[in-house]
């Protein structure tokens, strides 16, 4: 694995629930120092509560200022203008991030400096920290995200995996498209905490209070409830099976007002990434009821690979990821399908359970960062070698 180096990462909210970046720095945070930058530049914000309540809860963690979360994590929340698409933005951000990040740095000890971006727009900061590698990681098709300008995003990315030593993709989608863009490009899809999630199927686990009680059989989801979430397929599938229950466990980002109706359909909100084994214990099957469209061909879901190291039985759409798993995954291609695959997956067995979670043995996250440790290490050797 990488060590020895100050890591500066350009990500979402260290704050929120942990996704790929949380884990893959985590890890890298063991043996260096990682200066996680909360970005939010990607999008102009809208006139929503939502937003408005996003942009309160930045401007506090900005007058914070620098937070060390332990020994090897320092969190920025930096002042950015959020204004993608603007060359004036771009410049006033770049002077403000370079700035911010500059004085962490100072507290450090002076290391070779890596620059790792899980966001697509911010190529404005390569070369500013005589970082001797620039890694792209991209983890969704970002330019078919609702509210996002397509084509300055676009455009800001093809600067960016132009300048990176090393851009990681997470589906075979995304490496299609990124290959013609990226100087040097791999594919590594997305790992799992497979000890965590694997309690799930301990003798000592305990129920949640908020769910022990409701009629079985529990179908759950867990993740962000947002555009690309099948609404109307989870009002079909509630309506079919009255007797049991459907879980969603994650902010609504969307209107869920056909769920909201729904007796049997129970929107309990976000849950520490804790007690998500908790849950998964009392449901009786996992969910990616997700649309089929340009973003969710390129996603990678790291709920699939959570669900089976939970030992659950799985019931998607059919998004080209989840097809790799088949042997373990139903996939329903339309709303009847579904209905009577999640049927189906309420006959699992313990024999069952044990192959999914076996199975996921070889996909823990640290075999994932030694694998781009490994390629990064060779980009850059290969690099110092041509300059030389």
């Amino acid at each position: 694995m990488i060590e020895d180096r100050n890591i500066i990462c350009i990500a979402s909210n260290y704050w929120y629930d942990p996704t790929s970046k949380h884990h893959v720095m985590n890890l890298l945070a063991q043996r260096n120092h990682v200066i996680w930058v909360n970005y939010h530049g990607s999008r102009r914000p809208s006139a929503s509560v939502r937003d408005f309540s996003a942009i309160v809860g930045k401007l506090r963690q900005i007058v914070q200022g620098p937070r060390r979360v332990h020994d090897n994590l320092t969190v920025v929340t930096p002042l950015v203008v959020p204004m993608p698409g603007s060359d004036a933005a771009a410049d006033i951000n770049a002077t403000l991030l370079t700035r911010q990040i500059r004085s962490v740095l100072k507290t450090l000890p002076k290391r070779p400096v890596q620059l790792w971006s899980f966001a697509p727009d911010v190529a404005y900061l390569c070369g500013r920290f005589s970082e001797e590698a620039i890694v792209y990681y991209c983890v969704d098709e970002f330019s078919q995200f609702t509210g996002y300008d397509a084509g300055a995003i676009l455009e800001s990315e093809r600067r960016l995996a132009g300048r990176a030593d090393l851009t990681i993709v997470t589906s075979k989608q995304l490496l299609a498209t990124k290959r013609p863009i990226a100087r040097r490009i791999m594919h590594v899809p997305h790992g799992v905490d497979v000890d965590h999630f694997a309690k799930a199927t301990t003798d000592n686990v305990s129920l949640p209070d908020d769910i022990a009680a409701l009629p079985k059989p529990i179908l759950g989801f867990w993740g962000l409830i947002q555009d690309w979430v099948d609404i109307d397929l989870i009002a079909k599938v509630a309506k079919a099976r009255p007797d049991g229950s459907i879980v969603m466990i994650g902010d609504a980002a969307t209107d869920v007002s056909k769920l909201t109706a729904l007796k049997n359909v129970h929107l309990i909100g976000r849950r520490p990434y804790a007690e998500l084994p908790n849950y998964a214990a009392a449901f009786n099957v996992g969910l990616i009821p997700f649309r089929i469209n340009e973003l969710t061909r390129a996603v990678n879901p790291i709920k699939l690979r959570e669900y089976l190291s939970a030992g659950l039985a799985v019931v998607s759409t059919p998004l080209p990821e989840v097809a790799n798993y088949a042997e373990f995954v139903s996939i329903a291609h339309d709303a009847d399908t579904f209905i009577h695959a999640c049927e189906n997956a309420l006959t699992t067995t313990a024999a069952q359970r044990n192959a999914r979670q076996v199975a996921m043995q070889s996909e823990g996250w640290p075999a994932k960062v030694d694998h781009i440790s490994a390629e990064l290490t060779q980009s850059i050797a290969t690099k110092q070698t041509t300059a030389a």
